[in-house]
């Protein structure tokens, strides 16, 4: 095994870089690749690729032992290497649909957002189906998780790692670990502690490794207990072990020798580490959880690390990870020796650190908003960051643990107010760095935690908004019936809750989705219905907006005389409200629909009015475009050199906007209207 390769699942990093002993079990699971299956013997072609299998308890090396034979045989592999770990650290299984999703990601193949378990996996076996690769799944909780990930072709291998036997299925034989071999356990123990204390008491040292049985993670604590303590005899740790030889396992009690010998400080912060979503934690929450500065939380885990207590994770950014082995151990300290209360208020400092390290990372984004850059301002400098590229950086590493923070903050069943600020959060940051089409997928999830808990707590308000952000995001990704069935559901929900914004927002949404499969009758209705709402409400500005999408159902049903009525009532609205660039963008549109009709005489004349409008509104854009328009109307009659004119003048407004409007048109498709259609709606104001 390697140095630091204990198998807790995830990204390991090895002092040495040198494997440490199972000669045997690699040579037998090689040979078990170049093995003939039952297929093979019985004459048919092997319909899956071959799995091979390594169980051993948490601990054992089991991880390391897969890495190391996929280092091995990987050149085989021409299409490389896939990793997905199959279980939390608690272990909770993973859902199949995000394992599937993850290895998907690696191969760079873009599933549907929000598609079904069975879709995801039907497309990674398409995408497998003509690649040769190596797949390793990490951490099986049961046969199920592997065989729904398994390809459907013989040139690739997949390499699992289990606890146990994977029951049901076919032709697998585990390669079932135990202890290491004593040569390998001194040679372990003497990376920590130096060749010389091993060398002049091999006896002492032959009966640690006794007293561990070999066990790896057990022989780096002790290792790293050893190598603290320079002064200390090997055979003084052998005999502390053997005298509690019946008080659990060999890694319960060097854990037990090693948590009893740190400082009380430094012990409660270890405990509370179990608290890590997903296990896995930087010094900020560490921090959090145990109320000390960043740089001291930063030491404290390094100490941890050289202690063996935790795995440093190989990252830009400092990042460690509580190992799976342990964290049963960690869990129960917590539970006994910290009050219940002390664990919520940890739990709760951590998610508050969260939420304002996503609030400053979605800030550093604004840099056009003075609220945002002032918010920014008064921040402290622990949780601000030098500049959007590294908001980015850090929001893509910590992404896993960052959703991980979102399960947990719902995890008692509740949806309270820290829990909200810390979806809305996350929702909104991911928007603006990623846009909202690569972060669909996390969204679904996000937003699906907020739909289980409303339904389960019969919250109506709180369900009506993630029923429309999950339809929204059916809706920008194609699935515009799913989407209908939701804005349906939503307005449901939002009626139940006597909530005006949800009713409103599910009605027009519907007439939307409506609009979106060409069925313009329902479409006109379903927008009608809003309009009366909101005219009920006297919200002037939105009934102006939706007399213009009625206008735009008629005119795709070619009714241009309900039309041209509707736009004349947008423009009437947008007068009052003394929106300028609505009225320009309304008489525009009012235009086409007058040339649709075959009044280009009248669309000329609106044309050139929606011109003077778009002046005065300073938008540059529109104004090019209705140049554009114009031109395209005095060629319809016959007037090719103000056509011309026209043209000509739409070409130097693009031209001297250009380069000043490309950064905007980067962020057209995420940024505040994407993230506004994401919002988790919550009672307080601060978010």
């Amino acid at each position: 095994m390697t140095d630091q390769a204990v198998d807790a699942g995830g990204t390991r990093v090895s002092d040495e870089g040198r494997f440490l002993g199972r000669t045997r079990e690699l040579k037998e699971l090689r040979a078990d690749i170049e093995r003939a299956g039952l297929d093979t013997l019985s004459g048919r072609k092997a319909p899956r690729a071959r799995v091979l299998l390594i169980a051993g308890r948490p601990g054992s090396g089991r991880t390391a032992l897969a890495e190391e034979l996929v280092r091995v045989v990987a050149d085989r592999y021409d299409d490389g290497v896939l990793r997905v770990r199959l279980s939390e650290p608690d272990g909770t299984p993973v859902p199949v649909a995000n394992a599937a999703r993850e290895l998907l990601t690696a191969l760079d193949v873009r599933a549907p957002a929000g598609a079904a378990e069975d879709d995801l996996t039907a497309v990674l076996r398409e995408a497998l189906a003509e690649r040769r690769a190596l797949v390793l799944l990490d951490d099986a909780v049961a046969a199920e998780q592997v065989d729904a990930l398994l390809p459907d072709t013989p040139e690739c291998l997949v390499v699992a790692v289990s606890g146990g036997p994977l029951t049901g299925i076919a032709d697998v034989r585990p390669c079932t670990l135990g202890g290491l071999d004593t040569k390998s356990a001194l040679e372990l123990l003497s990376r920590h502690t130096g060749s010389v204390r091993i060398t002049v008491d091999p006896r002492a040292a032959e009966g640690l490794v006794e007293e561990c049985q070999g066990h790896p993670a057990a022989l780096m604590l002790a290792g790293g207990w050893l190598a603290a303590r320079p002064k200390a005899a090997v055979s003084d740790l052998a005999k502390q072990l053997h005298a509690e030889s019946d008080e659990g396992s060999p890694l319960s009690r060097v854990f037990k020798l090693v948590y009893a010998s740190l400082p009380a400080a430094a012990a409660r912060t270890l405990r509370l580490l179990s608290l890590a979503p997903a296990g896995l934690l930087d010094p900020h929450t560490a921090s959090a959880l145990a109320g000390c500065s960043v740089s001291g939380a930063r030491s404290t885990l390094d100490d941890f690390v050289g202690l063996g207590l935790l795995h440093a994770v190989d990252s830009p950014l400092p990042q460690y990870e509580v190992p799976g082995c342990l964290y049963p151990l960690l869990k129960a300290l917590a539970d006994t020796q910290d009050r219940p209360a002390e664990l919520q208020l940890a739990r709760a400092r951590m998610l508050e650190r969260t939420v304002r390290l996503l609030q400053s990372s979605r800030a550093i984004t604004e840099t056009d908003s003075p609220d945002a850059r002032e918010k920014l301002q008064g921040m402290p400098n622990s949780v601000r960051f030098p500049n959007p590229r590294a908001a980015e950086d850090w929001l893509r590493i910590r992404r896993p643990a960052l959703l991980a923070a979102a399960r947990l903050a719902v995890a008692d069943g509740e949806l309270d107010t820290l829990a909200r600020r810390l979806m809305s959060q996350l929702v909104r940051t991911m928007v603006a760095h990623f846009g909202m089409k690569a972060a669909a997928p996390d969204l679904y999830g996000v937003h699906g935690l907020v739909l289980d808990i409303a339904e389960r707590r019969a919250l109506p308000r709180e369900k009506a908004a993630a029923l429309l952000n999950l339809a929204d995001l059916d809706a920008g990704t194609g699935r515009t019936r799913e989407a209908l069935a939701r804005y349906r559901a939503a307005l449901d929900a939002g009626r139940e809750a006597n909530d005006p914004y949800a009713t409103g927002r599910a009605m027009e949404s519907v007439g939307g989705a409506h609009l979106e499969l060409g069925d313009y009758d329902r479409a006109a209705d379903w927008f009608g219905r809003a309009l009366a709402q909101r005219l009920a409400r006297d919200e002037r500005a939105e009934a102006a907006r939706l007399y213009g999408r009625i206008a735009a159902a008629h005119t795709y049903a070619g009714r241009y005389g309900e039309a041209v009525r509707n736009w004349r009532a947008a423009l009437a609205g947008h007068r009052k409200e003394g929106d300028v660039a609505a009225h320009a963008r309304a008489l525009s549109e009012l235009a086409r629909v007058q040339e649709y009709a075959g009044h280009p005489e009248e669309s000329l004349r609106t044309c050139q009015e929606a011109v003077e409008c778009a002046r005065r509104a300073e938008d540059v854009r529109l104004l090019a475009a209705l140049q554009l328009r114009l031109a395209d109307t005095l060629d319809r009659l016959g007037d090719p050199a103000a056509a011309q004119l026209h043209r000509g003048a739409a070409e130097r407004l693009l031209g001297e906007e250009l380069s000043q409007e490309e950064p905007a048109s980067q962020q057209a498709e995420d940024p505040k209207h994407a993230a506004d259609a994401c919002e988790i709606r919550s009672t307080s104001a601060e978010d």
